[in-house]
């Protein structure tokens, strides 16, 4: 599932974050099966979900992962 910017609320901000959250659930992966896909830990996608992890490789590997446009994230 490839999510656009009218999937979104347009007055609520979303944060790369949410964003990756919402893709991931939205697309059916676990945390495990995505950790697979995109070669980071399992660790290290609650961190990006959670909002501490916020470098930008990893964002990156994920948004590829999950089929989101970089510039949403």
């Amino acid at each position: 599932m490839t999510l656009s910017q009218t999937n979104f609320d347009k007055n609520k901000p979303v944060s790369p974050s949410e964003t990756i959250a919402e893709s991931r659930r939205a697309s059916g992966y676990s945390l495990e099966d995505l950790a697979v896909t995109c070669g980071l830990t399992v660790a290290e996608l609650q961190a990006i979900e959670a909002g501490r992890d916020t470098d930008p490789n990893h964002l990156r590997r994920v948004a590829a992962a999950l089929k989101i446009p970089s510039l949403m994230i």
